[in-house]
């Protein structure tokens, strides 16, 4: 029996489910109308057509990204946690945030992170150029890291892999370092630890310049 009764969220809801598990491609009007258990027309009525239903999923998606609140007790742990944040939203969402891509609202989306960060950096002390330098730095340390961890979890299995490649007897020199890089790659960890070090050094003080004059 159909529902009678059916909100827009609701079918929403569900249309971004069914995107997050199975892509793009598997969103039809009929197949969300059996998810949701109801007519398609009823899903028409409140979405649209395909285009409409895929154009208010990405719409959503920017305003979701958009809900970032920074923790911490200083600038430094909360771009930190900025950066968590986005890169958790990022990575339970990547078709969708494919879509976002597709329909040129990339910036648009990461628009509410950059202000987050770009208070952050104000508080820190930075202003105008070298402001933005680390803004932009963190993000693309952000995006870039993502990046190799997905490709990385996609890549076929590799033969040999790291452990054969680093026993003990590949860095004689170092033995604790063959044993730690024949270990699986912790990537929350590694994450962390390099944006971590990335802000330290953004926030650091500039360099002095050789003085002039008495």
């Amino acid at each position: 029996m159909a529902r009678s009764s059916l909100t827009r969220d609701e079918v929403l809801d569900a249309a971004a489910s069914l995107v997050k598990r199975r892509g793009p491609a598997a969103l039809t009007m009929r197949g969300l109308a059996a998810a949701l258990g109801t007519a398609v027309t009823s899903i028409y009525w409140h979405v649209g057509n395909r285009e409409s239903l895929l154009d208010a999923l990405v719409e959503r998606t920017v305003q979701e990204m958009g809900a970032i609140s920074p923790v911490g007790r200083t600038p430094a742990e909360r771009i930190l946690s900025v950066a968590r944040i986005l890169r958790r939203e990022l990575r339970e969402r990547p078709h969708l945030i494919a879509m976002v891509h597709e329909r040129g609202l990339t910036e648009r989306m990461f628009l509410p992170a950059q202000q987050a960060l770009v208070h952050e950096v104000h508080a820190a002390g930075l202003r105008g150029a070298r402001a933005a330098d680390a803004v932009r730095a963190v993000q693309f340390q952000i995006v870039g890291f993502l990046l190799v961890e997905r490709n990385r979890e996609r890549s076929p299995a590799q033969s040999p892999a790291e452990s054969e490649l680093w026993d003990p007897a590949a860095a004689p020199h170092d033995p604790a370092l063959a044993r730690a890089l024949a270990r699986p790659a912790d990537p929350e960890r590694l994450f962390l630890l390099s944006v971590r070090a990335l802000v330290t050094a953004l926030l650091a003080a500039p360099p002095q310049g050789p003085r002039t004059g008495p």
